[in-house]
């Protein structure tokens, strides 16, 4: 075993040993409080919270580490403007209010990055760029995890968040990623909610509505 192998599985174990779960506040605000926002207030998200934001998001697991998430963060007037004529009428004036919205994307030729990100996995890039289906379903499942964990990175750092379809995939990635192997997934509005804009909370499954233990 190599000595940076034997420093992370240390770190894990120290990690462990010290917390064992989250407290409970911690858990409603990622997950039992947490709402999706359609209303929000006027206070900035500064570039700074977007690094920190991804420097969380980025280390949940994707299979084999191939990492295809790609994200844009509309954030300015102009890029406002461009984004609008691909949302569904629905979507325009909470998004145009949100302080950012996030293009959540992935890039269909993620494999090109394998060989450093999975060192460990030696061809594992050339498995995908043989196989275009495999490179593509690969992509979108592990790009759709990757916009899940920056959600919850999002709530951890006392953000609001409001996930959506609803848009003109073509427009946007003609918009946003015309001419390269990147596709648009789903739009994430990101800022601080307006508590005034919530509609009561929706039902969700019960365990054993939605669970089977084996």
């Amino acid at each position: 075993m190599d000595e940076a192998t034997t420093t992370a599985r240390a770190a894990v174990a120290g990690l462990k040993e010290r917390i064992q779960s989250l407290d409970s506040d911690s858990l409603d605000l990622i997950f039992r409080e947490a709402r999706t926002f359609r209303g929000w207030q006027a206070r900035e998200v500064s570039d700074e919270t977007l690094h920190r934001m991804w420097e969380l998001a980025r280390m949940g697991a994707t299979s084999g580490n191939c990492c295809p998430g790609r994200l844009v963060f509309v954030k300015s007037d102009e890029a406002k403007e461009r984004l609008k004529p691909a949302l569904d009428t629905g979507n325009v004036a909470k998004t145009m209010a949100a302080p950012v919205c996030a293009i959540v994307g992935h890039d269909l030729a993620f494999y090109e990055d394998m060989d450093w990100l999975t060192p460990h996995m030696k061809g594992a890039g050339k498995t995908f760029g043989d196989d275009a289906a495999l490179a593509e379903v690969t992509a979108f499942r592990n790009g759709s995890l990757q916009g899940a964990y920056l959600m919850i990175a999002a709530r951890a750092l006392g953000l609001d968040c409001g996930p959506m379809s609803g848009f003109d995939y073509s427009l946007v990635d003609e918009t946003f990623f015309a001419d390269s192997t990147i596709r648009s997934n789903f739009l994430c509005n990101l800022g601080y909610g307006d508590a005034e804009s919530l509609h009561p909370r929706a039902p969700r499954h019960a365990f054993d509505q939605a669970c089977r233990t084996l």
